[in-house]
């Protein structure tokens, strides 16, 4: 079993085709947004379509730390995450150690007592939504960690969990498979067709798909595929850096993080480091087009933000990338079949100097290998799970690096709402228009 880290586009199609002439319901993207979804529907009885322009999971939901957690989430998240761990757990029945879910917390270590406070705020949340949330003192993170750092307490969620992204995601897509779903990988979709303002199917690099439902489940390329069909979404990616350990001793079983940085045992005896905080952006035309909306955002995370001129080619945003073509025409999409940043190895010799210092027991991490992935966030942190002004045509995007994890309760709702039945929570927070309609930007937390 594969457990060291992302999936490539070298690795083999385990999905080739073809594509139908019609279908119900057709999935752009195969993350495990998109994935999700159509094994939902296909449960369901509903004929669905994934179009996947390179490799199922092969961006961010292979690329991710693997946390399924519920601590620290949106308050507007958290009734879906929640559901989301439950669906997890069934998934663990069926699919076994190619889902490697394991029960074995999260944690956040604080350093200030501002951060204990903020813990402390979250907590009350927690309680109200029957979580098994709970402070841990300096003592109780002394007799389990060896406490170099000097951390005055932590946030813990002892439910919460992890699984193994590069394995999880492919088996949810045979799943999805087996229960009728077609799964099509090296097929951009190009554009949608409408008529009459309803969507009436799609053009892909194969042909076209007659279908009344199209969800766009593309989570880096979102914004850009939907700007060519006339529609806006506020959606700016940045890159986030993730390395492998060798086998270490298993010092801490579960996910913990700090503001330095993150950890979190792996299945093959390793462990993911990830710093806590620092991502890496690109300016490009989206950032001067969504400056406003950005603003907040930009402002509060300004310290942990690592600012680049140019993207490289070929990337969603960066200058020289197509914002516009035609259904006969090559896409973006085919031009990048896997998005594929490279790791920032600063970033990963600080994560080995950090580690280091903070458990000099267990000395500086040798690293297997380091990867990066692209993390689309819109301005207020939460997704966009809502169907557009275009009838049939659908979003779930803007996941904003919390989507491995929510991803089952994301593709669950999405099929109810697909199907035009009661997604079962409340989705106000997540509509589609909420960055035009006038209403204010409120961030979700920063824990």
């Amino acid at each position: 079993m594969q457990t060291g880290g992302p999936i490539a586009a070298t690795d083999p199609v385990r999905f080739p085709g073809p594509i139908p002439d019609a279908t119900d319901v057709v999935v752009i993207g195969g993350g495990i947004a998109g994935i999700a979804t159509a094994l939902y529907l296909a449960r369901a009885g509903v004929a669905v379509t994934v179009c996947e322009k390179g490799r199922v999971a092969a961006e961010q939901s292979s690329r991710n730390w693997g946390w399924v957690r519920q601590q620290g989430r949106d308050l507007d998240e958290l009734p879906i995450m929640i559901e989301a761990l439950r669906l997890w757990e069934g998934l663990q029945q069926e699919l076994g150690e190619a889902a490697g879910l394991r029960r074995t917390g999260v944690t956040y270590l604080a350093r200030t007592e501002a951060q204990l406070q903020a813990y402390e705020g979250w907590l009350v949340h927690a309680r109200a939504h029957g979580l098994d949330t709970r402070l841990l003192s300096r003592a109780e993170l002394d007799r389990a960690l060896p406490n170099a750092a000097g951390w005055l307490g932590a946030l813990t969620t002892p439910s919460d969990a992890r699984a193994e992204p590069w394995t999880a995601v492919p088996a949810m897509a045979r799943l999805a498979a087996d229960a009728g779903a077609v799964i099509v990988e090296d097929c951009a979709v190009r554009t949608i067709e409408t008529e009459a303002g309803q969507v009436s199917g799609v053009v892909t690099e194969k042909g076209t798909i007659r279908a009344a439902r199209v969800l766009l489940a593309g989570g880096a390329w979102s914004s850009l595929f939907a700007g060519n069909a006339g529609l806006s979404i506020p959606q700016l990616s940045s890159r986030a850096t993730v390395a492998a350990t060798e086998a270490m001793p298993d010092f801490w079983p579960g996910n913990a993080a700090d503001d330095r940085f993150a950890f979190r045992r792996r299945a093959d005896g390793g462990y993911t480091l990830a710093p806590g905080t620092v991502s890496d952006f690109w300016i490009g035309p989206g950032a001067f087009r969504h400056v406003r909306s950005f603003a907040h955002q930009f402002l509060r995370d300004v310290t942990h933000t690592r600012l680049h001129p140019f993207a490289p080619s070929g990337f969603p945003d960066a200058w020289r990338t197509a914002r516009r073509w035609r259904g006969d025409e090559q896409s973006p999409f085919e031009r990048m079949r896997v998005l594929d940043p490279a790791p920032n190895l600063r970033l990963v010799e600080k994560l080995q100097r950090d580690f280091a210092e903070t458990f000099p027991a267990l000395g500086r991490p040798r690293i297997k290998r380091a990867w990066a992935g692209m993390i689309d966030a819109t301005p207020d942190i939460v997704p966009i799970l809502d169907e557009t002004p275009i009838r049939g045509f659908f979003v779930a995007t803007g996941l904003s690096g919390h989507g491995f994890g929510i991803g089952p309760g994301i593709g669950r709702v999405m099929a109810d709402l697909i199907r035009g039945r009661d997604p079962g929570h409340d989705l106000t927070r997540f509509r589609f228009g909420r960055f035009s309609d006038g209403s204010p930007v409120t961030l979700g937390p920063t824990l």
